[in-house]
């Protein structure tokens, strides 16, 4: 049965997620314009950076001068990862309105991400909850590679059952299910989709897909006709894992939004600002972005 939302809510993941694979590093200044730039676009949720070490994700080595420094506009939901508790702690001193953590469902990339196993990651995340339960702050969870691992190959489903079954135990107020290698079929999607929603509530359910095999939307078409309304995009299709060789970028907002417009679905996306912003990155980076639309502007 076609479960497809009226609306769309679109977590732009850009400035973490799309900038943390760059060799190029943006300066502050520039993010920052960025952060001002995608704050008048339409879109509602920006996640800007991560409390990350700058010797593992060199790209993201002003998170605290950003938290300093930017201008927050009350109509947006401001969010910033945070790798384990102290990372949480540091953050506090800052405003923001929600924070993300993140755990593999293969025990193998979890290590090379976090230095965790699954086990181990879940027992420190659950300090890190109660704690954020404590300071009334939302958290998001980051669910990888769930589609597929490169050192893994394909995860049991009952895997991410269970992990996102506890975190939501733990307070998290979305579950962001992430093809992080870009492998995922429409079949899978589905399958997948359609087994979580049997455990958990679809409206605590987020995509988070790769665009490596060209793929990402296909996959997002057949999530919302099963009834998900939440989806991370990068700005211009930036992305990919330092921690999962050849993965491309995330699936481009301005394609996602395109999509949707297309299919009378609502968003609150300007497309015309956001490949503004688009190739604004697109001449500092030097390079083109996989963005099928930003392809357009560029002529």
């Amino acid at each position: 049965m076609n479960q497809t939302p009226k609306k769309i809510k679109i977590v732009e993941v850009g400035l973490r997620d799309g900038l943390q694979n760059e060799q190029i590093l943006l300066k502050t200044n520039r993010k920052l314009d960025l952060i001002n730039k995608l704050s008048n676009t339409g879109l509602t949720h920006l996640e800007i950076t991560a409390f990350v070490n700058p010797k593992w994700i060199p790209a993201l080595y002003d998170h605290e001068k950003i938290l300093q420094t930017y201008k927050k506009n009350k109509d947006i939901v401001y969010q910033v990862l945070v790798p384990n508790l102290i990372g949480y702690e540091k953050l506090k001193k800052y405003e923001f309105d929600e924070f993300s953590i993140v755990l593999s469902a293969s025990n193998t990339h979890n290590i090379k991400n976090t230095n965790q196993s699954i086990n181990e990651a879940l027992r420190s995340y659950k300090k890190l909850a109660q704690q954020a339960q404590s300071d009334k702050k939302p958290f998001r969870t980051y669910i990888s590679c769930a589609f597929g691992c490169p050192y893994e190959g394909k995860i049991d489903s009952k895997i991410i059952i269970d992990i996102s079954k506890k975190m939501l135990d733990m307070g998290a107020s979305e579950l962001s299910i992430s093809d992080t290698i870009g492998i995922a079929n429409p079949q899978q999607t589905q399958d997948l989709v359609c087994e979580l929603k049997e455990h958990i509530p679809i409206d605590k359910i987020a995509l988070h897909m790769h665009d490596t095999r060209n793929m990402a939307l296909t996959n997002i078409f057949t999530a919302i006709q099963h009834g998900v309304s939440t989806f991370d995009s990068s700005f211009g299709g930036l992305g990919g894992c330092p921690y999962a060789y050849g993965a491309a970028g995330n699936v481009s907002t301005e394609d996602l939004v395109s999509m949707l417009y297309s299919m009378n679905i609502e968003t609150s996306v300007n497309i015309d600002k956001l490949c503004e912003v688009s190739l604004s990155v697109q001449k500092i980076l030097n390079k083109k972005l996989p963005s099928k639309i930003l392809a357009i502007y560029n002529k």
